[in-house]
């Protein structure tokens, strides 16, 4: 876990503990998708990949994710976002935050995990860069509800689209918790306006033609173990819904881009960081390559 005073990760790009196997291309025949897989992914913009870690990597993850969600915790000004109710009861946290492998060394070292990298490098068809990081925590017994969504619509500012989004589960996600589920196929369509995240599952209704609509209404949940992942395309619809059951639901997200994506504004990328000028590829300290050597 992060502990001492705080230092900005982003410094470095490599990891920086033994926490996750090592990238080098004797771990690309382990983590590779299969055949069947890819057409899957191809033909639904989604695809289940492999359990990245668990036992005591899944307990070190969650209690850094724990230090995180304190208030005032060492390295709280490296956060690009950060959302949270402050809840006394930890149960009873709802939180969402972007930029953790800027604070903490297991969120840090995650993005080189082999298990990510070498399927991202096939499914975007090229080198992998790091886009940016997400955390949520769904709280126990409440809506928390990820409206249905499309990534791509939140990312325009960098272009072509050539991005990828791993959502990687800390608790085990199931129907009852609120797991991610997908209109398979849906990223064939255009990029739809945006109808908002938080709490109205109908918002999207209002954008979707009869043909949309007859898809979207056959939805498939993805339950996955704790410490599994689930890749997506950044147009296929997604969201999840409440947590009902006794517990939180606790998840990571890494979002990368085939390298030589650029940025498609003069304006910051994110919240806090230099600009890159519009046209001009994403590099530098806040977005590493993640690629095999």
């Amino acid at each position: 876990m992060h502990t001492g005073r705080a230092k900005d990760l982003s410094l470095t790009h490599r990891p920086l503990s033994s926490l996750f196997p090592e990238l080098n291309a004797a771990a690309a025949q382990q983590w590779t998708l299969t055949t069947e897989q890819l057409q899957f992914f191809a033909e639904h913009g989604y695809v289940v990949g492999p359990q990245l870690f668990d036992g005591n990597v899944l307990e070190h993850l969650r209690a850094e994710l724990q230090m995180l969600m304190q208030p005032g915790h060492p390295g709280s000004e490296f956060w690009y976002e950060y959302h949270s109710n402050e809840s006394a009861d930890p149960n009873q946290v709802l939180f969402h935050a972007l930029g953790a492998w800027r604070i903490a060394t297991g969120f840090h070292d995650l993005l080189w995990h082999p298990g990510f990298v070498v399927p991202a490098q096939q499914l975007l068809g090229g080198s992998v860069r790091f886009w940016h990081d997400q955390l949520f925590c769904k709280p126990a017994h409440h809506g928390g509800v990820v409206a249905w969504h499309q990534d791509y619509s939140y990312w325009t500012r960098t272009t072509p689209m050539a991005h990828l989004t791993a959502w990687i589960g800390l608790d085990e996600s199931t129907p009852e918790n609120g797991c991610l589920h997908y209109v398979p196929g849906s990223h064939r369509w255009n990029l739809l306006p945006i109808t908002g995240l938080a709490g109205d599952m109908h918002a999207i209704q209002s954008v979707l033609n009869e043909q949309q609509w007859d898809q979207f209404r056959q939805p498939v949940a993805v339950p996955l173990k704790a410490g599994q992942c689930v890749f997506h395309h950044p147009l296929t619809i997604h969201g999840s819904f409440e947590n009902r059951t006794a517990v939180p639901r606790r998840a990571t997200v890494i979002n990368a881009v085939r390298d030589g994506v650029c940025s498609s504004t003069d304006d910051p990328l994110l919240e806090g960081v230099h600009s890159i000028a519009a046209g001009a590829p994403l590099s530098g300290q806040f977005y590493p390559l993640l690629s095999l050597p």
